[in-house]
């Protein structure tokens, strides 16, 4: 039986079906609210993760001693804590290879910071996106292996076995999160929550994580000795910064590290983050939202078009100068890179759509299109279908890809299948996202066998259509405090989305700012008059259908935020989709 569509929206202006909470969610809040005495709204929010009354309390304030696992519970940290405090003590030579993304930048500053703490150094070594590709390669681990005595894998190498066996004579570390397989590579040691063998209890967690999880077992390590360690604490900006960007679910111990690092983050004493975030103008504390869209891609932005360390070197510098530096080229290198996705962005679409959006996948693949602008393409493919996606860069008839996935379908599972029946040359990844590496005269067949296997885990059966609402607000309920007290029942992100409200048949005003962004009021007089937003309101028919609205009404449904001007906090919809009143 299908579920009534909520507010009898079939089809809204954007051509999405809203559907509202659960009845038993609904219940579940009703109940929350009557025993704890909190808002409806904010139960209905923990009502939705399955939070339940009792837990409460708990979920809105937590504790990261609590929730932080024990480091030894995953395998092989015992040999590489030893082998890591062994380089420390006697003050050996340590290289660091890492990934080019944020993850990747953000474990290596997390062992560079430490190390210093430590009076040492590191060399930091990232592959070229283009002439490299992802991972260890032998000439690099060959050369890096000549010249130090220890090499540290960080959110790579859990492939790697070619490229690790080409270290022979030094030892490596691989600290990473990316799904293996059956067999591990050549490594002293591999700490890997997605290893074959272990648990999957802690397959949430990004390489930066895991990494944090190797200096908290060091610190235990070096206290129980006597000695002094580097503050952890202080690390978890980093650790937050990673999570969000790499798509990492906001859940268990993931969610303790993003929200204490968050209130690390806002005390402004990383040089890097203090640029990054004056180049970028965020003038209000960091959010998740801030970390995911508007400091992210900055630190990506090198590892994509750039030079592939500046955003480890920014994320690790201590110097503000070289900070700023640093903040201001990849600030350059990211409009650079909006530019190149836009024009990739558009062919792929059109390719996607001309191939069909129904079906358990959509993918696109073209002649020249940079590799370091697929994933991204990809997760807007992603967002504008609610189906996993692949798009893939063509040259000399190998093409390099990426993808993106929705929650429930594990995408790194599906892609490492393919690898394994040689539909592919390589590929991995984890649940959300994967890269892949495929012939071109094979990339039909690896399509249509990866779309088989994604349809098995249920891609493709919700609409792409559906928005889901956690419920009806009037405009009077609207204030600062109530959108702080559903703030704490965040960080919201992967796997535990910003709640969304409907509110109900609204006469609004409405007006186009910039080149195609939508400003509107709606609600009642005075102070519950509501502000709304709608970014990019005129790529499609939100925007248009919204300004000549005239006297009909609307209504409207988005994410509640708080809007700082003035020194004053005002209540703001990030309005995301409206419907004509019938």
């Amino acid at each position: 039986m299908t579920t009534p569509a909520f507010l009898n929206v079939e089809r809204s202006l954007t051509g999405r079906r809203w559907i509202g909470p659960a009845a038993e969610d609904e219940r579940m809040a009703e109940a929350m609210a009557q025993t704890t005495r909190l808002p409806l709204p904010l139960c209905r929010t923990l009502a939705r993760r399955g939070v339940s009354p009792e837990d409460a309390a708990s979920y809105l304030a937590p504790a990261l001693r609590d929730l932080l696992p024990d480091p030894m519970t995953l395998r092989d940290m015992g040999p590489a804590t030893e082998r890591f405090l062994r380089a420390v003590r006697q003050r050996q030579r340590i290289a660091i290879f890492a990934d080019y993304d944020v993850d990747g930048g953000s474990s290596a500053a997390l062992l560079m910071i430490w190390l210093r703490g430590m009076g040492m150094g590191a060399t930091l070594y990232i592959p070229d996106r283009i002439d490299e590709g992802y991972g260890p390669n032998p000439p690099a681990m060959r050369d890096l292996a000549s010249r130090h005595d220890l090499i540290i894998c960080v959110d790579c190498g859990t492939l790697s076995h070619e490229a690790i066996a080409a270290a022979a004579g030094t030892d490596v570390l691989v600290l990473d999160h990316h799904l293996g397989a059956e067999t591990l590579p050549p490594a002293l040691a591999v700490v890997n929550p997605n290893r074959q063998d272990e648990t999957g209890a802690l397959a949430h967690l990004c390489a930066a994580s895991v990494v944090f999880l190797v200096l908290v077992e060091a610190n235990r390590r070096l206290r129980l000795e006597g000695s002094k360690a580097p503050d952890l604490i202080a690390l978890l900006d980093l650790v937050a910064l990673a999570t969000v960007a790499d798509v990492a679910p906001l859940i268990g111990v993931n969610r303790a590290l993003v929200r204490q690092g968050l209130k690390v983050m806002a005390r402004r004493e990383r040089a890097g983050l203090v640029a990054l975030a004056d180049v970028a103008r965020m003038t209000e504390a960091p959010t998740a939202y801030a970390l995911g869209f508007v400091m992210g891609p900055r630190v990506n932005a090198g590892g994509r078009i750039g030079q592939a360390d500046l955003g480890a070197r920014l994320l690790a510098t201590d110097d503000p100068r070289e900070a700023a530096t640093l903040a201001a080229r990849l600030d350059e290198l990211n409009r650079e890179r909006r530019e190149i996705e836009a024009n990739v962005r558009a062919e792929a679409l059109a390719q996607a759509e001309a191939r069909g959006l129904e079906g358990p996948l959509v993918w696109a693949a073209g002649e020249g299109w940079h590799p370091g602008v697929v994933g991204i393409v990809a997760a807007r493919m992603k967002e504008a279908t609610n189906r996993p996606a692949i798009v893939i860069g063509l040259e000399n008839g190998i093409g390099k890809g990426s993808g993106r996935s929705v929650s429930g379908v594990d995408l790194g599972a599906a892609i490492h299948r393919l690898a394994d029946e040689g539909l592919l040359i390589k590929g991995g990844g984890h649940k959300m996202a994967a890269g892949l590496t495929v012939d071109e005269k094979k990339l039909p067949e690896a399509m249509a066998r990866l779309s088989e296997l994604l349809a098995r885990q249920g891609a493709g059966d919700a609409g792409p259509a559906d928005l889901r609402l956690d419920g009806l607000l009037m405009p009077e309920a609207c204030n600062p405090e109530l959108v702080e007290q559903i703030e704490s029942a965040g960080p919201f992100g992967a796997s535990a989305p910003a709640p969304r409200f409907a509110f109900a048949a609204q006469a609004v005003s409405a007006r186009k700012i910039g080149e195609n962004h939508l400003k509107l009021t709606f609600g009642g007089l005075g102070s519950a008059r509501v502000e709304a937003i709608a970014f990019g309101a005129y790529d499609g028919p939100l925007g248009p259908a919204l300004e000549a609205g005239g006297n009909r009404r609307f209504h409207l449904a988005g994410r509640l935020e708080l809007n700082s001007w003035g020194g004053r906090n005002k209540v703001q919809l990030r309005l995301e989709d409206a419907a004509e009143e019938k």
